[in-house]
């Protein structure tokens, strides 16, 4: 490679390392959907009888991996796990602190943060492969995260901390199948609509 060529390439590599690096804008977007998570969780729930209310946390957990990609997503609903487990009221019924990890919610809790790292990537890969069609796989891909991280987590915390058998927990889950299906039709539907009005979120989500 020639002297000239180097130096033509160096702007380019210089400019992917700068897109990997998370600036002000990027940490001032994790922090407004951690709040986001947060707020969602405070909105009171439909009590259920395993325990586990059935709430909007998952919607917000979708629309930060979905608008925000894998990383900033995940992160944002890191931070806002970090901040309940700290002892912050910030989970469903003003509750906060290391003991909701032995509560029967504790499962879908953690399963938050890989959800939205799922959702963000399958997201990601939408958005760049698919010009039309956006809202069903959009959806597709929020029902993925749903059943790959969320239910099998969330079945795991209800046996592990409510005591039920595998029958009985599936059984618990499955009562938030309904609401999952709905919370992820508004959270595509809120995809599109963003990523139509600030289409440099779509391309620099990541």
């Amino acid at each position: 490679m020639s002297t000239s060529s180097a130096e033509a390439a160096a702007p380019s590599r210089r400019e992917r390392l700068s897109r990997r690096r998370w600036n002000a804008s990027d940490l001032s977007l994790i922090a407004v959907f951690a709040a986001l998570v947060a707020s969602f969780s405070l909105l009171p729930g439909v009590p259920l009888g395993s325990g586990v209310p059935i709430t909007l946390q998952t919607l917000a957990v979708m629309l930060a991996g979905i608008i925000l990609g894998p990383s900033r997503g995940a992160a944002a609903v890191a931070l806002f796990l970090a901040a309940g487990l700290a002892g912050l009221p910030v989970f469903s019924g003003f509750s906060g602190g290391l003991g909701v990890l032995a509560g029967p919610s504790a499962g879908y809790l953690l399963a938050f943060v890989p959800a939205a790292f799922v959702v963000g990537l399958l997201s990601r890969i939408v958005l760049r492969r698919a010009r039309r069609a956006r809202f069903p796989l959009l959806f597709v891909s929020a029902m993925a995260a749903s059943f790959l991280c969320v239910h099998p987590l969330g079945i795991a915390g209800l046996m592990l901390n409510a005591k039920l058998e595998f029958p009985a927990a599936l059984a618990a889950d499955i009562a938030f199948w309904p609401g999952d299906v709905l919370k992820n039709l508004l959270a595509a539907a809120v995809g599109v609509s963003v990523f139509t009005a600030f289409p440099r979120l779509a391309a620099k989500g990541r």
